[in-house]
């Protein structure tokens, strides 16, 4: 299963998300907010959050980190979890940790914030690049919590496992002035979420959707979307035995 997908902040300002939905993305993560303070609250969540639900969207939420304790990362989650309190989310509540005040204690950081998240009922998750995840993370925080991956390449050489890819920062989508950032989403996060009964939904019944071998032994996807100039980007992805980072 993949997902074409997009993530926004009020630097993107007005979107149309009815544009965004006929251009083929389907799945958006929303900036929830930055910071420990309410008032960093991001201006559009609200209006996002509206909208893209409006127009059946699968929704994530992330929150941007200054953290430099654990106090910090606490002090964030709580501030996430009373943004975020009422709504549901098909996918994980990630934690974006990128700044370099954050590293020396990133490990600390993430097991804070995201083990704040697990108890109070949603699926946790960091979002961090490459050259971050592979400098000052742990094993355990990788183990423990699922992986959006930034690396801006058309093919990543990242060896570990992660359930979004986020591919590029300068793509062009209708509905959206200016660069936004491109993801995909490899993982049924919405079953399983559902499944587990979190982010705001009830346990529910629902069976896992898996693509046929056929059509995952070699995948191309084809985005019709604007990117570094190119009218049309090419995503290869091969699922091989010896990379689990596909599974569902």
């Amino acid at each position: 299963m993949t997902k074409q997908a997009i993530d926004i902040s009020k630097h993107d300002g007005s979107v149309d998300f009815g544009k965004v939905k006929e251009s083929g993305i389907d799945t958006v993560i929303i900036r929830a907010g930055y910071g420990k303070l309410i008032s960093q609250k991001d201006i559009r969540f609200e209006e996002y959050y509206r909208l893209a639900r409006q127009y059946g969207f699968n929704i994530g939420v992330y929150w941007y980190s200054y953290a430099v304790t654990k106090s910090d990362a606490l002090k964030e989650a709580q501030t996430c979890l009373n943004v975020i309190r009422g709504k549901q989310f098909e996918l994980p509540v990630f934690f974006d940790i990128e700044e370099t005040c954050c590293k020396e204690q990133a490990k600390d950081l993430v097991e804070t914030f995201c083990s704040t998240v697990e108890k109070a009922g949603y699926y946790a998750g960091i979002y961090a690049s490459k050259c971050f995840v592979l400098e000052n993370l742990s094993n355990d925080n990788l183990r423990k919590y699922d992986l959006w991956l930034a690396h801006y390449t058309t093919k990543t050489d990242y060896k570990g496992n992660y359930g979004i890819w986020q591919y590029s920062s300068t793509g062009h989508v209708n509905g959206i002035k200016g660069d936004v950032d491109l993801d995909i989403v490899y993982k049924d996060y919405p079953t399983i979420i559902k499944q587990l009964g979190l982010n705001g939904f009830e346990k529910q019944d629902v069976k896992p959707v898996i693509s046929e071998p056929s059509e995952i032994d070699d995948m191309l996807f084809d985005i019709e979307l604007l990117i570094n100039g190119k009218q049309v980007y090419h995503v290869k992805y091969n699922t091989g035995d010896d990379d689990d980072s596909n599974i569902v």
